[in-house]
């Protein structure tokens, strides 16, 4: 049995975690706060923390958790931008990850941001529930055969390609290791510069890394088509936020779907409704009507958060029992473990 801590609790996470805990028996601690140089000492006695997207793991961090007698630092999601991972090796500290929770929740949850701006059933909606009931400014296009580019066809990008075949769209995509269950849907696989200039439809699912920070920027935004769809369930800082905002006001940009944000530490998982949000970069997002922004919820099923929970405390138990599992590094054989694509 180890302690764990797990950092950024909400009911939902806690509920999930203690029922799937039951076969485990580790014992686990629910923190609200989340990990950052302000809380790690709330890590003192335990074996291993358990955080979130949003929780902090650089390497000052790390060294204080070592310090602190922790061994274990346990993500309950796929992505690892927010951990030092060098830092970590070098301190000895192991770091385990959910590599593939429900890639069908994210992949879902992408196409329903691209029906309700393709049909503007946000904007129709609430009409209705004033009772206006007029069509205008609510026509739409026909998914079928619009040309629509996946950069990043790992799990989640290869249920997008499979969805949007489903619709009969004209697929490319954008991975440096083509997938042959894409290429047997008839995805063609291209370079960025043809995904921006070819496609009206635009699906982020990579990770996030030096080399795709702020992929999405003012020079790839000038290749695109006029009123190109956007789409990023992946990473918020995929997208240069600013270059964005010009390429909506100038009508490059015709809509817009985000469930991430790259400032979203300080906005995301929490109620806000009665507070001034001091983000002006994000209150700007959220003027204009073609834009659809979710709050990092397409992971967000029972499925996943299942999955999550069952994974993460499996691979707890795997650190207990001295084997390295879903690892991105492993003190156990002090490696680094390269990580596989999302």
């Amino acid at each position: 049995m180890l302690k764990v801590a797990v950092f950024n609790t909400k009911p939902y996470v806690e509920q999930y975690f203690r029922r799937a805990n039951e076969r485990f028996g580790h014992a686990l601690t629910f923190l609200e706060p989340r990990l950052t140089d302000k809380t790690v000492d709330l890590a003192r006695g335990f074996d291993g923390v358990c955080i979130f997207v949003n929780d902090l793991a650089d390497a000052p961090i790390l060294a204080r958790l070592k310090e602190l007698g922790v061994r274990l630092i346990a993500l309950r999601c796929a992505g690892f931008n927010n951990v030092d991972l060098e830092a970590a090796e070098k301190l000895g500290l192991s770091v385990v990850r959910v590599p593939a929770y429900s890639p069908y929740a994210v992949a879902e949850h992408t196409v329903g941001l691209m029906l309700a701006l393709n049909r503007r059933i946000h904007r129709a909606h609430q009409r209705v529930r004033e009772g206006n009931f007029s069509l205008d400014g609510l026509m739409g296009f026909d998914m079928h055969g619009t040309p629509a580019g996946i950069i990043g066809t790992g799990k989640i990008g290869q249920i997008v390609a499979r969805i949007l075949h489903g619709f009969g769209c004209e697929l490319y995509a954008y991975d440096m290791h083509p997938t042959p269950a894409c290429q047997e849907l008839g995805v063609r696989y291209v370079s960025l510069d043809e995904i921006y200039s070819r496609c009206f439809i635009i699906t982020l699912h990579c990770p996030l890394v030096p080399q795709t920070y702020h992929l999405i920027n003012a020079e790839a935004i000038a290749k695109m088509q006029d009123c190109v769809m956007l789409i990023n369930t992946s990473r918020g800082a995929l997208i240069d936020t600013q270059a964005v905002i010009n390429g909506l006001k100038s009508q490059r940009i015709g809509y817009l779907g985000l469930d991430v944000y790259e400032e979203e530490g300080d906005l995301f998982f929490d109620d806000l409704s009665d507070q001034i949000i001091q983000d002006d970069v994000f209150a700007r997002l959220l003027m204009f009507p073609n834009v659809i922004v979710t709050g990092h919820q397409a992971f967000f099923t029972h499925n996943a958060v299942s999955a999550i929970a069952e994974t993460t405390l499996d691979n707890v138990s795997a650190f207990e029992r001295g084997q390295c599992q879903n690892v991105l590094t492993c003190s156990l054989r002090r490696k680094t473990i390269e990580p596989s694509s999302t």
